[in-house]
């Protein structure tokens, strides 16, 4: 039996110039992506393009270029700049035209000193098309890796050995140089260049301990102040009559310790353990989000490995977060960042805290699972409260939307779209990154909250009014 099948033609030309409307279906994506980021206000952009020679690409269009790019893994400017030629996506987002890769790298440079500020307009954006409403937010870390490898840090162990090393090398070929009269130079040696090589090295090996004698110095100052609160802390406990439980506080010792280090190529960032096991040069990415909508509501990125500091810098940027999207009640931790302070600092903002006190078993019993605990006594301090409610069935309930929240942002922002490794290197750089990185997820789920609940966004849609 004979098939006619449908074969492409890809010589008869169009009758008529095509149009990019005619490319994409109407709920796609890049659309989405194009009309919230009309909504922006990027004057201050456009103004710092004046008297620069030839017409600049729009901002707007730049913008949207980079941030669709991030929601859909591409960030290296030359994938985008490629992708402006082979998607018919990025097509219509650049209106048929290609920004070269230096263009948009130059422009991302120029957009990371407003990147916060378009983060929370975002969100504005979100709340007006009746998308999020803050209640319950989730808070969690991430460790994404810096743009350095592991291998190139150094320690101060390893410079002091390397630089003793090399001392007595070039010692050692002043040596050669004074008896070259009598005693011949190998062959194919240089003395000067040799000595060169080693001066140079050594000059970063003492650049290297000059920074990592400065950190100690920082981490010491930290050390002792917590040492000297937990002693004032016994103190007064003695004077009140109370016993000082456990041993006393060992003080800290100062200077660099043999494995501190430092990364030639990136020094901001730090050496930190990987989830899988091991360790990774890295960033330590932290991000609250909503409970209700998986919107990341707030942003943070730190040099500190460990999470049990980062409550209070979470704390501070949900203040900073416009009263039109409603009050945080309630936020979801684990026990990573739990502390007697952290509780206090949750109480004193106003906020709920459920944040884990220790690591439960899986599979608990069916008596753990909807066992309901006593009554709270009236002088029960936060912390017991707090215990006292993660305990009971609604806060079980409560508690358990920390990991089908917050952990599905973060894997889905790593596995899915990639974005396991920054491509800039510095804090600054790493933390603006981050927000770019949560803002394309922010228009990602935003424009699927939009598809799954339309009617609502229609009659929200009526309020908004796009920016100029």
């Amino acid at each position: 039996m004979r098939v006619d099948f449908v074969l492409p033609d890809r010589d008869t030309p169009f009758l008529f110039p095509p149009s990019v409307q005619e490319w994409l279906p109407q709920d796609h994506l890049a659309r989405f992506v194009v009309d919230i980021v009309a909504q922006l206000d990027l004057s201050s952009l456009r103004s710092s393009y004046a008297g620069r020679g030839s017409n600049p690409y729009d901002p707007s269009m730049l913008l949207a270029l980079l941030v669709y790019g991030y929601a859909n893994g591409v960030s290296s400017s030359r994938k985008l700049e490629q992708a402006t030629y082979d998607s018919v996506a990025f097509r219509y987002i650049t209106g048929n035209q290609h920004p070269d890769h230096d263009t948009i790298s130059g422009f991302r440079q120029r957009f990371s000193t407003e990147v916060k500020k378009h983060f929370t307009r975002v969100l504005v954006i979100a709340g007006e098309m009746g998308l999020l409403r803050l209640g319950t937010v989730s808070l969690d870390g991430t460790k994404l890796k810096a743009n350095s490898s592991k291998h190139q840090a150094m320690s101060w162990q390893h410079a002091c050995a390397l630089e003793k090393k090399l001392k007595a090398e070039v010692e050692q070929l002043w040596r050669v140089a004074d008896q070259a009269d009598n005693t011949p130079v190998a062959d194919g040696m240089s003395i000067p260049e040799e000595l060169t090589i080693r001066e140079k090295r050594l000059e970063t090996i003492a650049e290297v301990k000059k920074k990592i004698d400065q950190r100690a110095k920082e981490r010491y100052e930290q050390e002792k102040a917590a040492y000297d609160q937990k002693i004032a802390d016994r103190e007064q406990k003695k004077k009140n009559g109370k016993r000082g439980g456990g041993k006393p506080p060992k003080a800290p010792e100062p200077g660099p310790r043999p494995k501190d280090q430092v990364n030639l190529t990136d020094e901001e960032s730090r050496i930190m353990p990987a989830s899988g096991g091991g360790f990774m040069q890295a960033y330590n990415a932290q991000g609250c989000v909503d409970s209700e909508t998986m919107l990341i509501v707030a942003t943070n990125t730190t040099q500190q490995p460990n999470d049990k500091l980062q409550i209070k810098p979470a704390l501070a940027e949900l203040a900073k977060l416009p009263e039109v999207l409603g009050k945080v009640k309630q936020v979801i931790a684990d026990t990573g960042y739990y502390s007697a302070s952290n509780v206090n600092a949750c109480e004193a903002a106003g906020i709920d805290p459920l944040i884990a006190v220790s690591r439960e078993a899986h599979n608990q019993s069916l008596e753990q699972r909807f066992s309901q605990p006593g009554p709270l006594a009236k002088d029960a301090d936060v912390v017991t409260r707090m215990q006292h409610r993660l305990q009971t069935r609604n806060g079980k309930e409560i508690y358990a939307k920390r990991k089908c929240t917050v952990e599905p942002v973060f894997g889905i922002i790593k596995s899915v779209l990639g974005h396991r490794q920054l491509l800039r290197r510095g804090f600054r750089k790493a933390q603006t990154e981050w927000d770019l990185i949560s803002i394309a997820w922010n228009l990602k789920r935003m424009h699927v909250l939009a598809i799954l609940r339309p009617k609502k966004v229609e009659r929200a849609a009526l309020m908004v009014t796009p920016a100029l």
